[in-house]
């Protein structure tokens, strides 16, 4: 918390201890995964560098994408972030992800203030020293440009501020906070639909804040901002033909055909590998049994810090409003993080590929203060000696967790900044190779796979153009149509396989004898084939 302070004539700010602590942990943070940014870990991938294309294509006035190239429901606000700094620098990773970073520092500024607001300074700096670490999994949602999560947290923070301003009274220009709060609101929608359950424990904690005002103009400015937030989801939406809706194909893409894995296995998914992956407690293949008793403990300290909110806003009961919306909004962050579970676990994925998509369980990192608290205020309790013998058992407990946490955390941090990173920068120098020799001396259409081809043309500036087949040679998935139709009409297209990948082997079947004849060399764990007629079994 800053502090004014007169010295010679000047009004300066004065942070006090735990704010100077979090201060500290928080640039830290910031300086960490600037080196990360820089040095593009984590690996680069065709996802990433969809979104970049995207943002290239805005800089340069060829494109105004709605969503992702491809897709019809993840908004790419990202991109247009991005894009002016494209426009002026080039494509490159540190450039395009630079804007993710600003997006981590804000939402380490607004977890800090929210955090110190309803709880106390030195837990707040507590929570910005435990989000200041970051193994691959929790460093790659926060800095790769692939949507939605680095943007929504911040949102979903600055609404939950809003809400706490509004019913504290210290929101001035409170109609202009309500319709920031609808914007904000159509903008996450937008841009990433995992985040609606935070969205609709925000919207009813904003109720409690402001009902009254609701039912007036107040109202009005909030619907008014939720469509210009959301207004290019709208009016893509009402444009887009019968099945071609956002919500159409998002019910397509996640309905898995075949038999639903049973509530056993999704469960262990979601909570043994899920969560300690999205809190940064395991590196990136997966938990081992000692590291997923936070998984365990996470519903425990869901039921425990609701109960403690529960508590606090009956105490305070009949208390001026400003002093009840700490409970409120306390719990609206565990009943955030418990629907974003319940909605992991729906799904087969949190059975079938639990270590592929725990990513979509980063949003938990918004609740990590309220899940928390409860184990700090026995902690503290007990150290304060205020406490039962069962008390101080509870709070020697309680202390022993948070140190474990804290622990786990940090060696896995510092395992992967001393370890985990050669083979994203291996890869990276490989990608490098490849697209440098491409640009250099040709071919410049190539066909290749999904995970080749947009790092491929991103690399290099879309000098070098490739469209998508999959493993058997038939069309793949081509996100951006033009790239495709370019390299089908070139007339000697090049093909850009993995060294003895299934690509590989079913092109040097279809060339027959031609496989040795057709000029050949190998780039970057990559051969690059440049035959004098184009390959192509599916015409």
């Amino acid at each position: 918390m800053s502090h004014p302070e007169q010295h010679r004539g000047r009004w300066r700010p004065r942070l006090d201890r735990p704010a100077l602590v979090a201060l500290l942990f928080g640039l830290a943070g910031v300086v960490y995964r600037l080196v990360l940014t820089l040095f593009t870990v984590p690996v680069s991938n065709s996802d990433e560098a969809t979104f970049g294309l995207a943002a290239l294509h805005i800089g340069q006035g060829r494109e105004h994408p709605v969503f992702l190239y491809g897709q019809h429901y993840m908004g790419v606000l990202e991109s247009y972030l991005a894009a002016p700094l494209v426009a002026v620098a080039g494509p490159s990773w540190p450039v395009l992800r630079l804007p993710m970073l600003a997006l981590y520092a804000v939402f380490l500024y607004l977890i800090h203030r929210l955090t110190r607001r309803l709880c106390t300074p030195w837990f707040a700096a507590f929570v910005v020293g435990l989000l200041a670490l970051g193994p691959e999994r929790v460093v790659r949602d926060q800095l790769t440009v692939v949507g939605g999560r680095p943007e929504v947290k911040p949102a979903v923070l600055l609404m939950l501020l809003i809400t706490v301003g509004l019913a504290a009274s210290t929101v001035h220009r409170r109609r202009l906070a309500i319709g920031l709060f609808g914007l904000l609101v159509g903008l996450a929608v937008w841009s990433d639909w995992l985040i609606l359950p935070y969205l609709a424990v925000a919207g009813l904690a904003l109720v409690w804040a402001a009902r009254r005002e609701l039912l007036g103009w107040s109202g009005l400015l909030v619907v008014a901002g939720v469509v210009v937030g959301g207004a290019p989801m709208i009016v893509d939406n009402l444009r887009a033909g019968p099945g071609e809706d956002s919500l159409s194909v998002f019910r397509e893409v996640s309905t898995k055909a075949g038999p639903l894995p049973p509530w056993s296995d999704r469960i262990r998914g979601g909570l043994l590998e899920g969560v300690p992956l999205a809190h940064g407690l395991c590196p990136v293949d997966g938990c081992g049994r000692w590291q997923q008793w936070f998984g365990v403990l996470y519903p425990v300290l869901l039921v425990a810090g609701a109960a403690l909110a529960v508590l606090a806003y009956r105490r305070a009961a009949g208390a001026p409003r400003g002093e009840r919306v700490g409970p409120v909004v306390q719990l609206a962050l565990i009943a955030g993080a418990a629907l974003t579970l319940l909605s992991y676990v729906r799904s087969p994925l949190a059975a079938t590929s639990p270590l592929d998509n725990a990513r979509y369980l980063s949003v938990l990192q918004l609740s990590l203060p309220a899940v928390l608290w409860p184990l700090w205020v026995a902690a503290l309790t007990a150290w304060r000696g205020t406490s039962s013998v069962l008390g101080r058992f509870t709070g020697a407990l309680s202390a022993a967790v948070l140190a474990a946490l804290t622990v786990a955390m940090l060696v896995i941090t510092v395992l992967f900044a001393a370890t985990g990173t050669a083979a994203s920068r291996t890869e990276e120098r490989q990608a490098r190779e490849l697209a440098a020799a491409l640009r250099a001396d040709g071919p410049h259409e190539v066909y290749g796979d999904y995970w080749t081809c947009n790092r491929l043309i991103f690399n290099t500036d879309e000098s070098v153009v490739c469209g998508v087949l999959d493993g058997d040679l038939s069309p793949g998935q081509n996100r951006y149509r033009p790239y495709w139709r370019q390299v089908g009409r070139a007339e000697r297209p090049g093909y850009v396989v993995e060294i003895d990948s299934p690509m590989d082997r079913r092109l040097r079947g279809l060339l027959a004898d031609r496989a040795d004849a057709a000029p050949v060399r190998e780039v970057g764990g990559y051969r690059v084939y440049h035959p004098d007629t184009p390959v192509r079994p599916w015409r």
